[in-house]
């Protein structure tokens, strides 16, 4: 049976998507099937992030819908046989309910591995459909102190979360924004009683990378690549250390 990952954050801007393509990509390239839902209807960008821009002609809707199966609607990845990407539609012209949401995942847990769900960012419709049947979710938050105080918002949301399931990732960290950083996610990690997954270094070639349609299966041997990737690792059980970012 697969694991279902909600990836969420409480604002925009926190790398949320591209943390959702890399470290995706990590667990396929593990061996392991990977579907990357899109869930953030009508701003939908995992498709640019995973290099697939206009790969997929169904959504998630389709399938829960009934106007397509899963099978049909997931399309692989050209460069990576066991990764899969079901994306959003452009809006939501019917009403879709949790319950419905719920079904759709339980027959993703039959046919993948893992699934990451890449939330709209915010608690409104997207992040309760993305959270609504996860096994358990990434809070991704950058350094910036309103990013921190949103990801223990967003937490409350999700305190019915069993304990272990619930993570946070601080992405986009400058080397020289270190020091300071520690202070800030022991304060979020106190606040909200939330185990750190990871910390990610900012990598300025992933927004001109999803700029062009080319974020793909690990391109490039950077230090925010390898980051996911020993993020990916910690989620199939491995015991890994936290990065350090790179002396320069």
């Amino acid at each position: 049976m697969g694991q279902v990952i909600a990836v969420v954050s409480g604002k925009g801007g926190t790398g949320k998507t591209s943390f959702t393509a890399l470290v995706g990509s990590a667990l396929a390239e593990m061996g392991h099937r990977t579907l990357c839902l899109d869930c953030d209807v009508g701003l939908r960008n995992l498709d640019l992030a995973l290099g697939m821009s206009d790969s997929a002609l169904m959504d998630f809707t389709d399938v829960i819908l009934s106007r397509a199966t899963l099978e049909q609607a997931a399309v692989r990845h050209p460069r990576c046989d066991r990764l899969y990407l079901l994306t959003a539609p452009v809006g939501l012209h019917e009403d879709i309910r949790t319950s419905e949401m719920e079904a759709l995942l339980d027959e993703v847990r039959e046919k993948f591995d893992y699934c990451l769900i890449d939330s709209g960012a915010g608690l409104g419709d997207a992040f309760r459909l993305a959270t609504c049947a996860a096994d358990r979710a990434v809070v991704v938050a950058t350094t910036d102190p309103t990013s921190l105080r949103d990801a223990q918002r967003t937490v409350m949301e999700l305190r019915d979360y069993p304990n272990g399931r619930l993570h946070l990732v601080v992405n986009r960290v400058r080397r020289k924004l270190l020091k300071a950083l520690s202070s800030n996610i022991d304060d979020a990690i106190d606040a909200a009683g939330l185990p750190l997954l990871g910390v990610i270094p900012e990598d300025e070639g992933i927004p001109i990378a999803l700029g062009r349609s080319a974020l793909t299966v690990f391109s490039r041997e950077s230090s925010a690549e390898i980051a996911c990737r020993n993020i990916a690792r910690r989620l199939t059980g491995e015991r890994v250390p936290l990065m350090k970012l790179p002396r320069r």
